[in-house]
């Protein structure tokens, strides 16, 4: 017969679809008024009778099936000559479980273990010396930098795999504060193990002493995230924020090949429409001033440009860029051979052509189910992202002393914004209606502006503005042969090559979509 504590033990089981049945002598006459609180209980476990015909030579129906997630059809009850109770059998029916999804792995490194110093003295003693690096080529010399950088970093703090966390960390959670709840989950197993008033006494202690710094870390971060609100509008959205935390991300069937292939399909069907325009072999320019080659920069310049950059780190760099910076002294001479040396040969290294995309949600209102709702954002070397604010910094000042961007422009541009934009339209609209005259505006949408962008019609817009040499011939290098990986969830896509298009996400992308879009003002 089933026991009450068998009942007790229901209420462990889990609900997650999995089958379960029940089954017995319950020796309870289910026609009476006393079976009612009997049926209720079973049915609040969402557990089924499987209905038969009387199991008892007294025409009772004492012994009972019943299910949850499964069906059981055949049932046969068949009485016996030497038993009060009759032989049931029946066919149960199991529904396979689903396949559970693997589980997510992420890697790490140990980087709090990791002394710089130490990198730093191993990494400079194993360079290639200056003379040595000017007998390689840009691609050589870069190739054999990063593969230095790597190989001593996986030697110092190799990768190690870990699950992924479904949800992220605290933002006041420190190493102090972790190195403290590992103390207290410490002394807490050692407790469980002993059941020793001394070790309980000091699990409490450290427990004690972890909420107090818990809610202190706490306090002084949402502190300084309010106080750090520079307008009503940013104090309102972070208000907002901290009592309506966004939820988790819904599950989705999406790959990471599958946003691979989107972004690849979408840009070459709008690149298709385009008229190829035609080579220019014997082009003149027309523009006065002429802008041929980049100066070289010096240790002291690249120096600046390391440490003055914003420590961003991408999969795809051979060291984080805060060890970077850390040991800057020891690498500042090779980076600054690569630099000049990718600038005077007019050649972008072919291992800073890779990119990796992050796809990211154009609106949080927008369904996160389709690929469409989705823009890709490219993540880049931070080394390469440092020799293109080279280029960048000489490249838009030939252009502005001489005048040649658009003076109407008002995106990816100093001191303008979307706000200069709209006053300025608004003065126009302003004075055309003072003037008694009437206004057109015409509003144009470009989509997926950034990777459609044509190489051809761009260089040649370059070539009109006067730069040419050694400066058209490292351009056109950082725009050819260049590749991209999404990666999305924990899993890479193969390799998409781009024919079209400037890197979002990089330095140089923003002012040459400007440059793109000169001829459209005139």
């Amino acid at each position: 017969s089933l026991s009450s504590l068998s009942i007790l033990k229901l209420s462990n089981y889990p609900e997650d679809g999995t089958p379960l049945v029940l089954l017995g002598d319950f020796n309870i006459h289910l026609d009476k008024p006393q079976a009612a609180d009997f049926n209720t209980l079973l049915a609040s476990f969402d557990l089924k009778r499987v209905s038969t015909t009387a199991t008892h030579k007294s025409d009772n129906q004492l012994d009972l099936i019943y299910t949850r997630c499964c069906s059981v059809d055949n049932t046969l009850v068949t009485p016996l000559h030497t038993s009060d109770p009759f032989l049931i059998t029946a066919n149960l029916a199991l529904t396979p479980e689903a396949a559970h999804a693997p589980t997510r792995v992420t890697f790490r490194r140990n980087l709090r273990s990791l002394s710089p110093s130490r990198l730093s003295s191993v990494v400079a003693s194993s360079l290639p010396s200056l003379s040595q690096f000017s007998a390689l080529d840009t691609n050589s010399a870069t190739d054999t930098f990063c593969s230095t950088l790597t190989s001593y970093l996986d030697n110092f703090c190799p990768l190690s795999s870990r699950p992924a966390r479904t949800t992220p960390s605290a933002p006041w959670l420190s190493d102090v504060l972790r190195e403290h709840r590992s103390k207290l989950r410490a002394a807490e197993r050692k407790w469980l193990k002993s059941r020793n008033s001394t070790d309980l006494s000091v699990y409490q202690s450290l427990l004690s002493s972890f909420s107090a710094n818990v809610f202190t870390a706490k306090t002084s971060y949402y502190h300084d995230k309010i106080n750090n609100c520079c307008d009503a509008r940013t104090l309102f959205k972070t208000f907002s924020s901290l009592l309506n935390p966004p939820p988790p991300p819904p599950q989705s069937t999406l790959t990471a090949d599958d946003f691979a292939v989107f972004f690849t399909n979408k840009t070459r069907t709008i690149s298709d429409q385009f008229s190829t325009p035609q080579t220019e072999d014997n082009f003149t320019t027309t523009n006065a001033h002429s802008f041929s080659s980049f100066s070289p920069l010096s240790e002291t310049d690249v120096s600046k440009l390391i440490l003055s950059s914003h420590p961003t780190t991408c999969p795809l760099d051979p060291i984080p860029t805060h060890l970077l910076q850390a040991i800057s002294s020891s690498v500042i001479p090779s980076l600054t051979h690569i630099i000049n040396s990718s600038l005077h040969s007019g050649t972008f290294p072919s291992a800073f052509k890779q990119a990796r995309v992050s796809p990211l949600l154009k609106k949080p209102s927008l369904n996160p189910a389709l690929l469409e709702n989705y823009r890709p954002v490219s993540l880049l070397p931070f080394i390469a992202k440092t020799l293109e604010r080279a280029v960048f910094n000489q490249l838009s000042m030939f252009l502005v002393q001489n005048n040649l961007l658009d003076s109407n422009q008002s995106g990816f541009k100093s001191g303008h914004s979307t706000e200069t934009a709209l006053l300025s339209v608004t003065e126009a609209l302003r004075l055309a209606r003072a003037a008694s005259k009437s206004s057109v505006l015409i509003l144009l949408d470009l989509s997926a502006a950034f990777d459609t962008v044509n190489h051809q019609i761009l260089l040649s817009t370059l070539r009109k503005m006067g730069i040419s040499g050694t400066a058209l011939q490292w351009l056109n290098s950082y725009l050819s042969d260049r590749c991209f990986m999404v990666s999305w969830r924990g899993e890479v896509s193969k390799s998409q090559q781009l024919a079209t298009g400037v890197p979002q996400g990089s330095v140089l992308g923003p002012l040459l979509f400007s440059i793109y879009m000169t001829s459209l003002g005139s």
